[in-house]
């Protein structure tokens, strides 16, 4: 395969450019894209790249789709209508630029933390991601976002369990004999861990599937545990208890490679499978076997994902799950452990490219993007600081994926509030926006990635010159710098030059230009004999720095704020898991996947079901105290009775009625690292 270039390839002979997947996956996989005539024709799985293995999700295979929509923004849109209404009008780049630095200048002069920068994950990459947009945010002094929105419980857990964000390394779980396949669609979300899932199952492993929803994954595993939303934490405590009672435990391991043991076992045994089999609403002797399975196989390997940690326990529960390794000396395998999170091993230097020094010594509020609706209608106050005036939103689009879309509508909406949205499209979000800026695609810009599902680095080159009017993240901020008069040097760095700053005595950027990835020194089996990155050196069952907060050292279960069964007049617990060919609210948008998903669903018990008068795709209004959202009843065993599954994240506008399912999630947070609770949530179903 030809090697990566350096420039967008000529107009002549067919040529292929490495690259890399940008979106919110653990598997970054290494791309291919085959450029013709200056065209990118085919974007396919680098076969030389391990962890990609030549392979790509349908999503990321209909990438060209993607970047030659024909619907996708090309040139700079001022608004010529009432805010939501999706009126815009074409302006040119200066005009569109110059009034923004106008505007913002402005507000800055008053204080520049009524200025909110809003972004997520469109892209994962360090430089269009939080690369010269920090630059510009931190010299500006605005408000800090607390990016929050998917996984902060989970990472807060593994930080005050392991040490960091860290774990076993994927590709040896094609040679576990036990893998607990724990809050993952894994065929959805996590398609190459499945492949060696899948390799494992052949040499004889058994796979485990825990999830409240009957996932294309559980179909395909050995078992499947289909425990209530939230209830984790008691199933992992359980499993403990059974691992003591039966004396499943490796003693020299705890010994010498944990802290907090004796605490732990005194909480795990008041956790008996009877007592945790009722809250979880499955049969204790299932506990009991896959306890045995887990105390007498090896090696056993657990992947978590992040869907388990999206309620009110969710950091507890991943910090239960967290210490089972270390028990039964899991960690001793190469094949043994727990992953949920790999970033933690990159050695990149965030710092270079972001450029925090830019406060020089300025502390700015944060404030929560989970909280987004309620923060944009809060009064200035002297606790919450100047009402936010500006908000400048990038790869994200909060109107459809935040929680309590409802109060999000509200917010966005207000007259006097100046939004700048960068984008592909005309999403949600961006039919509320002042100035809409078209935003380059991953084949027509540089960047550099890092994995939290392998432990590789990644470099993404242009393909092709960008489309139309379209412009880098990085290249819109240094323009907005230079009109706001900041005159750092730092905002003359090129992309290349940030992908090099990033990499300065880290990483090998030359073989990066060749291979297009190259491997972290991550040891095949990382905690064998312990050293964990923790304060002790140790597995911390219990966290001294989280009782130092006040919480609780030891791992509990906490139940959900809307915990099932607790509200008559709500009866029914809703997950809201990703539907399989969207990637939260990305691709919704992709006509070929959109047609293959239809339209949006609920899936419902049979049992619900005809309680309450539903027949198989019929419409429903699904609705709590925050709202109501129309679309289609599956009546399927995909759910499982008392829980229904609400598949998101629909751009708000092609619903039935206007709404997602976002209408009905709400803006509390989770016990460890504030994050959302989308997964935490009664409702009721009526027909519509």
């Amino acid at each position: 395969m030809a090697a990566g270039i350096r420039n967008p390839p000529s107009v002549h002979a067919p040529q292929q450019v490495l690259g890399a997947c940008p979106h919110d996956c653990p598997d970054t996989c290494s791309l291919v894209t085959t450029v013709a005539e200056g065209r990118a024709i085919q974007v396919q799985g680098n076969p030389a790249h391990r962890p990609t293995d030549g392979v790509l999700c349908a999503k990321v295979a209909r990438y060209t789709e993607r970047t030659y929509h024909p619907d996708r923004v090309l040139q700079p849109l001022r608004r010529a209508g009432p805010k939501g209404s999706g009126r815009f009008e074409p302006v040119g780049w200066d005009e569109a630029l110059d009034d923004i630095a106008a505007r913002l200048s402005a507000i800055a002069a008053r204080d520049p933390q009524a200025i909110l920068p809003y972004s997520y994950c469109g892209t994962m990459g360090q430089v269009q991601g939080e690369g010269m947009a920090a630059r510009f945010f931190f010299l500006l002094g605005a408000s800090l976002l607390d990016r929050t929105i998917c996984s902060t419980a989970g990472s807060t857990a593994l930080v005050h369990t392991l040490g960091a964000k860290v774990g076993m390394k994927v590709e040896f779980f094609a040679e576990a004999k036990l893998i607990l396949v724990w809050g993952s669609n894994s065929i959805t979300s996590n398609l190459h861990f499945w492949r060696l899932a899948q390799e494992a199952k052949r040499r004889g492993a058994r796979l485990v599937c825990i999830d409240p929803r009957r996932t294309e994954t559980a179909q395909k595993c050995h078992e499947h545990l289909q425990i209530l939303p939230g209830t984790d934490a008691a199933l992992a405590l359980a499993l403990m208890h059974e691992l003591i009672r039966h004396d499943w435990l490796d003693h020299d391991y705890i010994a010498r490679h944990t802290l907090g043991w004796e605490a732990l076992r005194e909480r795990a045994l008041r956790w008996s499978p009877q007592r945790a089999a009722a809250v979880c609403g499955i049969a204790a002797e299932r506990i009991e076997a896959l306890a045995r399975d887990y105390g007498t196989i090896r090696p056993a390997a657990i992947r978590l994902n992040y869907g388990m940690q999206r309620v009110h326990g969710g950091g507890n529960a991943a910090r239960a799950v967290a210490c089972l390794p270390a028990l039964v000396g899991a960690w001793r395998d190469r094949a043994g452990g727990v992953l949920l999170s790999s970033s933690g091993w990159s050695t990149l230097d965030k710092a270079a490219v972001q450029r925090p020094d830019l406060l020089a010594g300025r502390t700015p509020r944060t404030l929560n993007m989970v909280t987004i609706g309620d923060d944009l209608q809060r009064p200035a106050s002297p606790a919450f600081g100047p009402r936010v005036e500006a908000v400048v939103v990038y790869n994200c689009n909060p109107v459809a994926v935040a929680p309590d879309s409802a109060q999000v509508v509200r917010g966005f909406a207000r007259e006097d509030l100046f939004t700048v949205v960068l984008e592909h499209f005309r999403t949600d979000t961006a039919d509320y926006a002042d100035y809409i800026l078209p935003a380059t695609t991953q084949l027509e810009h540089w960047d550099l990635h890092s994995a939290y599902g392998h432990t590789d680095v990644l470099l993404n080159r242009p393909a092709i010159a960008p489309l139309g009017q379209a412009r880098p993240n990085s290249q819109i901020f240094r323009d907005l710098a230079a009109r706001m008069g900041f005159t750092d040097p730092c905002f003359a760095d090129s992309d290349e030059d940030l992908c090099r700053q990033a990499c300065a005595g880290r990483i090998d950027f030359d073989a990066l230009l060749q291979h297009g990835f190259a491997p972290l020194p991550v040891p095949d089996a990382p905690f064998a004999d312990g050293h964990f990155p923790t304060a002790s050196g140790r597995c911390e069952f219990f966290s001294a720095a989280l009782a130092r907060q006040g919480l609780d050292g030891l791992p509990d279960h906490v139940p959900n704020h809307e915990a099932y069964g607790s509200s008559a007049r709500y009866p029914l617990a809703m997950i809201s898991p990703p539907a399989r060919n969207f990637l939260n609210s990305s691709f919704v948008n992709v006509d070929s996947l959109r047609a293959i998903e239809r339209e949006p669903l609920l899936e419902i018990h049979p049992q619900d079901a005809q309680a309450r008068g539903i027949a198989d795709g019929a419409v429903v209004r699904v609705f709590n105290d925050r709202g109501e959202y129309r679309c289609k009843a599956q009546v399927c065993e995909r759910a499982r009775p008392g829980v229904v599954n609400g598949l998101g994240v629909w751009w708000r506008k092609l619903g039935l009625a206007g709404t997602n399912v976002n209408e009905l999630t709400s803006q509390r947070l989770t016990d460890l690292g504030a994050g959302p609770v989308f997964y935490d949530c009664l409702v009721d179903v009526q027909p519509a």
